[in-house]
């Protein structure tokens, strides 16, 4: 480790501190193939983040905030990797369509009415490894199932989000 301690002998101490349950962030991805991976065409752009919210003891990575924010703000703002129409498809119609969420992904009549309004401009992913419990800005509005559950930046008691399955 930095401090001079042995790895292994570390690890096992953490591990005997903690009852096991120790977390661990590993960096095997780089800019260059990050940008890469992103401009092709058939990218889909998702986290595998666990659900997690402020007070909930938990430390998770920033990815559970701020995976999208920071895909539009850092990949089509900052970087211009793809235009922001064909970000907001990896996010949405494209995994709706891979997944069979045939009621997803498109704002149609008859579909599912799942819509965050933001500013492109001023998205931006807040959460970083010391502060993950940061929600991000420029989000004014998020409604699931086409209830609110972020109303003018707050986030309101709603609960309307469902299982979802292929088909």
């Amino acid at each position: 480790g930095e401090d001079g301690a042995d790895p292994y002998e570390l690890t096992v101490e953490l591990l005997l501190a903690d009852a096991g349950d120790v977390g661990m962030v590993g960096f095997g991805m780089d800019e260059p193939g990050t940008e890469m991976v992103l401009a092709w065409r058939n990218t889909m752009v998702a986290s595998d983040a666990s659900p997690h919210a402020p007070g909930d003891g938990s430390w998770p990575h920033p990815r559970s905030y701020g995976t999208f924010p920071r895909a539009i703000a850092k990949y089509v703002r900052e970087r211009k990797i793809v235009p922001l129409h064909d970000m907001i498809r990896k996010m949405t119609s494209l995994p709706a369509a891979q997944l069979g969420l045939s009621d997803r992904g498109v704002l149609a009549s008859g579909k599912a009415a799942d819509i965050v309004a933001f500013d492109p401009v001023a998205i931006n992913d807040r959460s970083s490894f010391t502060d993950p419990h940061q929600f991000a800005e420029g989000i004014p509005f998020v409604l699931v199932n086409g209830v609110p559950v972020v109303d003018n930046g707050l986030q309101t008691a709603a609960t309307p989000g469902v299982l979802l399955t292929a088909g």
